[in-house]
C-alpha cells in the first residue's frame, strides 16, 4: 500500500521558524523524514519542536546564494540525497498599486521568487527519480489581491513553479504549488481588521484556516501518493478563489 509516511527521506523547509513552515517541519518530522528546518534566526527558534527524531535546524537567507551553497555541500558531506524541498520562506508588503515603489516589488521578488529559483538550483543536484518540490504560494496568485508587491511576487512564484516542473519531470521531479488563503499565523495577524472581516466573508467556509491544515497538503505532495501530481496549482483557501470575489476584499480596504 502507498503510504504517507517519508521514512529515510530528506526534506528541506525554508522559512520553518514559526506559522505554516513551522507546522511543515513538525508534521513531515512525525511522518518519518529528516528535515532540514531552516531560517533566519541564528538558533532554533522556538517554533520547530517535534517529538520526532530527525528534525534539525540550520541558519540560512534564502534570498542569498552562497548561504543555499552551503546548505547544499553540508548536506552532501553527510552523504544525503534531497527528497523534497518545501519553498515556504515568504515576506509581505502591502503598498497599493498607486503607492508601491520599484524597491518594495524588489524586497518581496527576493524573497519570495528568487528565494525559490535558489533553493532549486542548489538543491536539484542532490536530487533524484521521485523527489518533490512544493512552492509555497498564495490565493493572491490566484487573483488580482491588494497588495501589489506580494501578488506579483507570487503570480511569478506560480511561472517559476511551472517552469521547474518542466525543466526538471524528465529528471522524475515533481514541482508543485500549494496556495494558502487566510491561515491564522503570524504574518496574517498583523493584517488589519477590516482585512480579516472582508476575506472571511469572500471564503465559503466562513473561517480561516490553520497551519496545519496547509501542512497536510504539503506532505501529500511530497509523499508517493501524488506521485503522478506535477505543475499543479492547489489553493488551500476554503473556496475563496474559487467564485473570484477578491475585488470585494479590495473594495472593503479603500
Amino acid at each position: 500500500m502507498v503510504s504517507l509516511q517519508l521514512e529515510g527521506r530528506t526534506v528541506v523547509v525554508t522559512g520553518a521558524g514559526q506559522g505554516q513552515g513551522a507546522a511543515e517541519a513538525r508534521l513531515l518530522a512525525a511522518a518519518g523524514a529528516r528535515v532540514i528546518a531552516t531560517d533566519l534566526s541564528d538558533d532554533r527558534p522556538d517554533g520547530v519542536t517535534s517529538a520526532a527524531d530527525g528534525l534539525l535546524y540550520r541558519r540560512l537567507d534564502v534570498a542569498d546564494a552562497s548561504g543555499w551553497k552551503d546548505l547544499a555541500s553540508w548536506i552532501g558531506s553527510r552523504g544525503w540525497t534531497v527528497d523534497g524541498l518545501v519553498n515556504n520562506a515568504g515576506i509581505t508588503q502591502r503598498s497599493r498599486l498607486l503607492d508601491a515603489s520599484v524597491a518594495d516589488l524588489q524586497k518581496v521578488y527576493e524573497v519570495n521568487v528568487a528565494g525559490s529559483l535558489l533553493g532549486i538550483q542548489a538543491l536539484a543536484p542532490l536530487m533524484g527519480d521521485g523527489s518533490s518540490i512544493v512552492n509555497v504560494g498564495s490565493v493572491a496568485a490566484l487573483t488580482a489581491h491588494y497588495p501589489v508587491a506580494y501578488t506579483a511576487s507570487k503570480w511569478a512564484l506560480r511561472g517559476l513553479s511551472q517552469v521547474a516542473a518542466m525543466e526538471l519531470g524528465p529528471r522524475g521531479i515533481r514541482v508543485n504549488t500549494v496556495h494558502p488563503g487566510f491561515i491564522q499565523t503570524p504574518m496574517t495577524a498583523t493584517a488589519k481588521p477590516e482585512f480579516r472581516q472582508a476575506t472571511l466573508a469572500e471564503t465559503p467556509l466562513g473561517r480561516t484556516g490553520t497551519a496545519e491544515e496547509v501542512a497536510g497538503v504539503v506532505l501529500f505532495l511530497l509523499s508517493p501518493l501524488s506521485s503522478f501530481v506535477t505543475g499543479a496549482d492547489i489553493p488551500v483557501d476554503g473556496g475563496q478563489s474559487g467564485h473570484g470575489g477578491a475585488k470585494a476584499v479590495s473594495d472593503a480596504l479603500r
